[in-house]
């Protein structure tokens, strides 16, 4: 999970919970969402996955 670039569904930032669409196994996925760092990511950005909480919870950062 660690690299793989999606796009943001749900506002995330610190302390609230967001939601991102990943691509796994051949299709699209919904992932639970946490920033990587004290940052606001509003929906429609680009992100990459830094960490990653089995099954279903990734940390996120801007994607450049």
């Amino acid at each position: 999970m660690v690299g793989k670039r999606g796009r943001v569904i749900g506002r995330i930032a610190p302390g609230i919970v967001g939601e991102v669409m990943l691509p796994v196994r051949g299709a699209t996925e919904a992932f639970y969402a946490y920033p990587a760092a004290d940052e606001v990511i509003e929906v429609g950005t680009p992100v990459v996955v830094v960490d990653f909480d089995p099954p279903r919870t990734v940390y996120v950062a801007r994607a450049f």
